[in-house]
């Protein structure tokens, strides 16, 4: 069992990058989110450029967590640096820089998410196609290694290269392009891979894009459009055009196969959309957008279903995002009353819904609270042999509370408390994390994080506790901290529980100025067994 234990990173020490920049920091609010960019409102973006780097206050240390890809007079398009969750209405901050933009610190995060930047979005985020057309090219290549090793297991070494490009007006034309690339496999096991290339190949993004005039653009390739995030990547043509305020869509395509994400031209997929986009003359604004998608395996209808997204910040300290998704086709057939034959059921079914609100009671305290509704989705083509056992599971549902609060100017304390239950579940899970933060210790000059998480799931109960410090350790050259997890799990089906000791120790170096490295180190320490997490990142900007 010890052996099967999930890892659970729950505090990653976040970095300190007061050698960048100094001065005060202006504040924007994020708009709209893709699964591949966040889009961030400011009141101006004046002092903002390409290639700089924003941040959030995360228990009260100021965190990168985005760089600017695009932008307008009062908007960015961001892609982000790290997994971490980013939400509509989320609060970012833009440093104002007393040096020069070249000699700007952009620190790594150890995940990475696909990086294509979407030029067209929203209105509050179009950029306007300039008279002359100016190429400009940017990306970045990584190398990353994730080693694992114990004392009554075998080393094992995992190897990743990404490449992620974005090419705007190619040769000062209006055609661009953008990819993301990524290559895995592990140290002298090349079996799957020589069975499938694309067992170890991930192509998230390859397409090329022309804009006929600055309201009408075609893509062709693979590409997430952002209307239709819920969609996943469209192997495909896309088209969409813009009548301010409004925007609608159309794509033709297929979709990744299912199994290793590489083309299958069984997987055949079209739809349109249509978007509305508001701004009002106190900054805040309003996106709605609505979806019909038909996807098909092998001639077959797979799935057929609507997609409603909304965002709303037109009140003052009050943020709402919305989604809904309803499938519009079910092959399971009913008996009527009246003759007991067997008819087509396709009443609208909803298989997802997401609602999230959040209020700032004041400049120290704010609150939000989230609601989620999810079933299984059914591909009655792709999974046909497993449907009627899906179509048994029941929902699932969940609430998730947070409160933040700033009593000192330093001091950050906050808590997460989430609720999720299923009919099928004997009980619920609930979760609880709370954390206090100093964001400058005096004297020693470190950020200091003193956490503690409870869990209660059907499998399991557990205890952790955390402290955490973070400073420069070289101003602008190089970052480093380190903390210390104390981790209880009690399983239901084990009579002892576990008890372990987690140690992070993580460094950052800033070799050049486009030329980082991380490393981090991970050991998790109990009775009888020892597990040591090695992650090596070098990465090149151009």
């Amino acid at each position: 069992m010890k052996r099967l234990l999930p890892v659970f990173l729950l505090f990653i020490i976040g970095l300190s990058l007061k050698g960048q920049t100094s001065g005060d920091t202006e504040e924007g609010t994020i708009s709209f989110v893709t699964s591949q960019n966040v889009y961030v409102k400011f009141q101006s973006t004046a002092n903002i450029s390409l290639g700089d780097t924003l941040y959030m206050m995360q228990a009260a240390k100021i965190n990168p967590v985005l760089v600017v890809k695009a932008l307008s007079s009062i908007s960015c398009v961001c892609i982000p640096l790290s997994r971490q969750p980013l939400a509509v209405a989320d609060k970012i901050l833009s440093r104002k820089k007393v040096v020069k933009q070249e000699q700007a610190v952009i620190v790594e995060s150890q995940t990475i998410i696909p990086a294509a930047a979407v030029q067209t979005d929203t209105v509050q985020v179009k950029k306007e196609i300039p008279a002359t057309l100016k190429q400009h090219v940017s990306g970045r290549i990584s190398l990353s290694s994730y080693s694992n090793f114990s004392g009554s297991s075998d080393f094992s070494q995992r190897m990743r290269y990404n490449l992620s490009l974005d090419a705007q007006n190619l040769g000062n034309s209006k055609l661009s392009g953008e990819t993301y690339i990524s290559f895995v496999h592990k140290i002298n096991e090349w079996s799957e891979v020589k069975n499938d290339i694309f067992n170890g190949l991930k192509i998230y993004s390859l397409s090329l894009n022309y804009a006929f005039n600055r309201n009408n653009t075609v893509s062709v390739g693979r590409k997430i459009n952002p209307r239709l995030s819920n969609v996943g990547a469209i192997d495909g043509l896309q088209y969409e055009t813009k009548l301010k305020p409004f925007s609608a869509g159309v794509f033709a395509g297929t979709r990744p196969d299912y199994m290793n994400y590489s083309f299958n031209a069984n997987l055949l997929q079209y739809g349109g959309y249509f978007g509305h986009d508001y701004v009002n003359k106190q900054g805040g604004n309003m996106q709605t957008s609505i979806a019909f998608v038909e996807q098909q395996n092998n001639g077959n209808t797979d799935r057929r279903f609507a997609y409603l997204q909304h965002s709303n910040s037109l009140l003052k300290k009050l943020y709402f995002f919305g989604s809904i998704e309803f499938d519009l086709y079910n092959k399971k057939k009913v008996i009527t009353a009246q003759d007991t034959s067997f008819a087509q059921n396709n009443t609208p079914n909803l298989s997802n819904l997401y609602v999230s609100l959040r209020y700032k009671l004041t400049r120290q305290l704010s609150l939000s609270l989230s609601y989620s509704e999810r079933q299984n989705i059914i591909y009655y083509e792709t999974y046909k042999s497993i449907v009627d056992q899906l179509l048994e599971d029941a929902t699932m549902k969940g609430y998730m509370f947070q409160v933040n609060y700033h009593p000192l100017k330093l001091m950050t304390i906050g808590a997460n408390a989430g609720y999720r239950f299923s009919k099928q579940d004997p009980k619920p899970s609930k979760n609880l994390y709370t954390y206090l933060t100093y964001s400058v210790v005096p004297l020693v000059h470190v950020s200091a994080t003193l956490s503690a998480t409870l869990l209660e799931t059907v499998y399991l109960s557990g205890r952790i506790y955390s402290l955490g410090f973070s400073r420069d350790i070289i101003p602008g050259k190089l970052n480093g901290g380190a903390s210390y997890r104390y981790v209880k799990y009690t399983f239901q089906s084990a009579e002892t529980p576990v008890a372990q000791n987690m140690a992070e120790i993580d460094l950052t170096w800033r070799i050049m100025k486009k030329l980082s490295c991380s490393l981090n180190y991970e050991g998790t320490f109990e009775k009888g067994n020892n597990y040591s997490r090695i992650y090596v990142n070098v990465t090149q900007r151009f």
